[in-house]
């Protein structure tokens, strides 16, 4: 749902593209990367169970405080809300993926974390058709324009509105939460990889960074975390662009961001079928190789989307989606395999590895504004800035092709 509430606070506050911004900064990088580390230490004293009340309990805070922050009106308040919520998130996912990890042979471990992450994008379908229906469908037509001729009392009037919208949505999903924090509370659950609650955190960093394969792993998790989120970020403008939806006539009521749109659902939609595929393809197929081919194929795909464009590459974009459903789970099982007793403190470098989402959007950014910049002066034409800024992904997608090689090559050596 964060990348609604780009959209949503745009329009409620008339901000800038950079403004906005800060939501996902404050999320994956405020929130995701600090939260990782001290939550490690947390989990390794105490519990993977303890760990999850705490990440869900944080959560559930952060839904909450949209109700005060609705009264002040301020962003930043927003922001500190959010950066609570998405400091659970990191708890929640430090103590989560190393438990299912350890719920079972160390040999389908892999398997086993694709399996429970296939559930991961129907929660992000439903948070796009929450986000539509209770948020986006009840925000004002008003552009910035005219909401800057607005009197102030009439101004705040929408603005009111528009906030309880957002905020309400956000209350809902706490109280529902809550019900769910409840529940684990009161379950028994397994006391699986629990063996331990020293933390001897100096030997444990040492023994992680002269792990190869678990340095390797971080990197090859922040770059896909980063192209992942940078793919999808410029899906509907990809779309509108290649297709020429602006320029063509249109469905009547729709408009060209809505058409584009169903081609994001679309990659969401192949993302869901595709993990689900992978998972079952991981009984026959070793869960390195599968890593490789598929960052190859992406590969294949994004240069079509770079040089071919067109409907082509509208469909290659989607395609990517499909290749990349496999990737967070994967590395990560590849990441801590053999780590024993410091699979807890491992997990926190490799949630951290997070922050590639804010890093390598950006990173494309740059590339799209320097490339329409030289094409604007230049006769030397290269493809569009849109396009050109896929090769960022490209370049992220060859170092976890060489990981996941490496990953098989050392398998075989072993």
């Amino acid at each position: 749902m964060t990348d609604t509430l780009l959209a949503a606070f745009k329009r409620i506050m008339s901000m800038s593209d950079s403004r906005t911004a800060l939501i996902q900064i404050s999320a994956y990088g405020f929130g995701y990367f600090i939260f990782a580390f001290p939550a490690a230490i947390y989990i390794k004293k105490y519990s993977y169970k303890s760990g999850i009340l705490l990440g869900l309990a944080l959560y559930i805070i952060g839904c909450f405080l949209f109700f005060p922050a609705k009264y002040t009106g301020s962003y930043f308040h927003f922001l500190g809300a959010l950066w609570i919520l998405f400091g659970g998130l990191s708890i929640l996912e430090t103590a989560a993926n190393p438990y299912i990890i350890s719920m079972g042979p160390e040999k389908t471990a892999t398997r086993r974390l694709n399996l429970a992450q296939s559930f991961n994008p129907i929660g992000s379908i439903m948070g796009v058709f929450l986000s539509q229906v209770f948020i986006l469908a009840l925000l004002n037509k008003a552009g910035a324009a005219e909401r800057a001729s607005m009197n102030p009392e009439q101004l705040k009037i929408i603005q009111t509105g528009e906030l309880s919208a957002v905020t309400m949505t956000y209350v809902s999903i706490g109280f529902v939460l809550l019900v769910l924090w409840i529940v684990i509370f009161f379950v028994k659950m397994p006391r699986t990889g629990d063996r331990s609650g020293k933390v001897d955190l100096g030997p444990t960093l040492k023994r992680l960074l002269h792990n190869k394969n678990y340095v390797m792993g971080v990197i090859a998790q922040l770059f896909y975390v980063g192209a992942q989120i940078g793919i999808w970020s410029f899906t509907i403008r990809y779309a509108m662009q290649e297709l020429r939806l602006e320029e063509i006539m249109l469905p009547a009521g729709k408009t060209a961001e809505q058409i584009a749109a169903n081609y994001y659902i679309a990659s969401l939609i192949l993302f869901v079928a595709s993990r689900f595929i992978c998972t079952a393809l991981m009984r026959f197929i070793k869960p390195g190789k599968l890593l490789a081919f598929m960052s190859f194929l992406a590969i294949a795909f994004i240069l079509v989307v770079v040089f071919v464009g067109g409907q082509a590459g509208v469909y290659a974009l989607v395609g990517i989606s499909g290749c990349m459903s496999l990737m967070f789970p994967t590395i990560f099982g590849l990441s801590v395999e053999g780590l024993g007793e410091d699979t807890k403190i491992a997990t926190s470098g490799l949630i951290m590895a997070i922050v590639g989402g804010a890093i390598i959007t950006q990173l494309e950014g740059l590339v799209s504004t320097v490339v329409d910049r030289h094409n604007a002066v230049s006769t030397f034409q290269l493809p569009s800035g849109i396009n050109m800024a896929y090769l960022v992904p490209l370049l992220c997608f060859v170092f976890i092709a060489y990981y996941a090689l490496y990953t098989s090559r050392r398998a075989k050596v072993s």
